[in-house]
């Protein structure tokens, strides 16, 4: 799919009349999606699958986005990616932060976690044990806790 149909899928009805996709809307918002997360592309008709996997990653944050989500949940967001897709990965979940958008995020990273996030949940086998502050724990901490069978 393109950036524009990729972006606005989850919200069709704010871009669609009676079912129909009102294509100049669609673009717009696409448009705006793209230039608030910085998405490289030569235009929403371009292909989503001949992005840079950094540049993916953010449409699918932007869809999102643009349903408003107050909460958004991360899973893995810089598998695979290069470091300077990481790093504005980084900025786009803190600017979701500061403006007030929940943000869980889950890692298998654990310097990642430490940098990213103000609590950490672990868990093992399916279970939490153990919920944590970033500032006063650490990589052993939290391997301690992954690693507990109970």
């Amino acid at each position: 799919m393109t950036l524009a149909e990729n972006i606005t899928l989850p919200s069709l009805d704010i871009v669609s009349k009676l079912g129909i996709i009102l294509r100049k809307l669609e673009t717009k918002k696409s448009k705006e999606i793209i230039q608030s997360l910085k998405i490289k592309t030569p235009s929403v008709d371009q292909y989503v699958r001949n992005l840079s996997g950094g540049n993916q990653q953010k449409v699918v944050v932007g869809k999102w986005l643009m349903r408003n989500a107050r909460v958004v949940i991360f899973d893995e967001p810089t598998r695979g990616i290069d470091v300077a897709s990481k790093i504005e990965i980084y900025n786009i979940i803190n600017d979701l932060k500061r403006n007030g958008i929940g943000v869980m995020f889950v890692s298998s990273e654990l310097p990642e976690v430490l940098g990213m996030s103000d609590r950490i949940m672990v868990m093992c086998n399916g279970r939490i044990t153990a919920e944590l502050v970033t500032k006063n724990t650490n990589q052993e901490e939290i391997l301690k806790y992954a690693t507990h069978y109970s």
